[in-house]
């Protein structure tokens, strides 16, 4: 007989977050991306993962975070990314690692819907950042002190997808 497990009394079940829903059941967009939150800070050890699904060509504006390594993984679509001096694409299977304190910029390069997980660590003001920014229906740009107000910095426009 295999060992038996058990379940502490007052431990949490299972968090589950359906197909194309949202951990909250928000709608957040930001420009060409809708972003569903699937798992936040308050839910882990401090991580965010988020889901974005670029309806179109394009991605965010350059830039760095003082706190958090970014990690992507496309689920669907082609992704061409610059972290650091290097540029690459990526398709569905594919990660990367951005690491805290280095510059980088990502934008779907598909001529169909996409679709990405990306997972903050540790998600510092990641949340809030994404919630301030969907108020507008698009990112930021340039206002540095919303970037910095978020631990990041802006650093430039988006990469040009011909």
């Amino acid at each position: 007989m295999g060992e038996s497990s058990e379940i502490a009394i007052g431990a949490p079940g299972p968090l589950r977050v359906a197909a194309g829903k949202d951990r909250f059941d928000e709608y957040r967009r930001l420009g060409i991306n809708r972003v569903d939150f699937k798992l936040c800070p308050q839910d882990s050890n401090g991580i965010l993962i988020l889901e974005a699904n670029p309806q179109a060509k394009g991605g965010p504006e350059r830039h760095l975070h003082h706190e958090q390594d970014e990690w992507f993984y496309p689920m669907q679509g082609e992704y061409l990314f610059e972290i650091g001096t290097e540029r690459f694409a990526l398709g569905p299977g594919d990660a990367v690692l951005a690491p805290r304190r280095v510059p980088h910029v990502w934008a779907y390069a598909g001529s169909s819907p996409g679709k990405m997980l990306i997972v903050f660590n540790p998600a510092g003001k990641m949340e809030e950042f994404f919630r301030e920014a969907a108020k507008a229906g698009r990112m930021p740009g340039p206002d540095a002190d919303l970037w910095r107000a978020h631990g990041m910095e802006w650093l430039g426009p988006p990469l040009a997808i011909e």
